[in-house]
């Protein structure tokens, strides 16, 4: 098994059809390259590949991913889009120590989100777990903050301040997710 980064444009074709077969969303099952590399260009992915360069596990960073609390900016890479290719072998685990084991290389800070029966596989993982923070995070649809839809936020790596004021949200206290115009 090999770990591997690739930034969006150096996907290649075969790459991009493969993520979207994995990923499996409706709405970006019919996504051609051109646009994927588009859509994505803020991102990078992360790979772990068998020795004939076939993706046995996936994840995305999103570099586009800013919260604000208490009127301070912070922002984070985003990771998202974890998929294993065959489950329960231990191709997303492994990807996730790697993963974990690059960000903190590169002193990025990186935050995820999980629903919370995913937990266990997280903390198998040794990734620390914020329960019930994420749900403090309000996003803007249709002119309306509503709550996000997950229930936990993941820390792979950040600095204990950045830490602790993510684990202070509360209904009182909430984080707001930040969007280009």
């Amino acid at each position: 098994m090999k770990y591997q980064v690739k930034k969006t444009k150096d996907l290649t074709e075969a790459e991009i059809k493969h993520i979207l077969e994995l990923w499996d969303i409706s709405a970006w099952s019919t996504m051609n390259s051109s646009y994927f590399r588009s859509f994505f260009r803020d991102s990078e992915f992360h790979f772990l590949m068998d020795t004939d360069e076939n993706i046995l596990a996936i994840m995305r960073v999103n570099f586009d991913f800013t919260i604000q609390i208490a009127d301070t900016d912070y922002s984070f890479a985003e990771a998202v889009g974890l998929v294993s290719a065959h489950k329960k072998k231990g191709y997303g685990a492994a990807l996730v120590r790697y993963f974990k084991e690059n960000v903190t290389q590169r002193n990025l800070e990186t935050i995820g989100f999980c629903h919370s029966d995913l937990r266990i596989f997280y903390e198998k993982c040794d990734v620390e777990i914020l329960h019930d923070k994420a749900k403090m995070i309000k996003e803007n649809v249709d002119s309306e903050w509503v709550n996000a839809e997950d229930d936990d936020i993941l820390i792979f790596h950040t600095t204990q301040e950045r830490k602790e004021r993510l684990n202070q949200l509360n209904s009182q206290n909430n984080a707001y997710l930040m969007t280009k115009e």
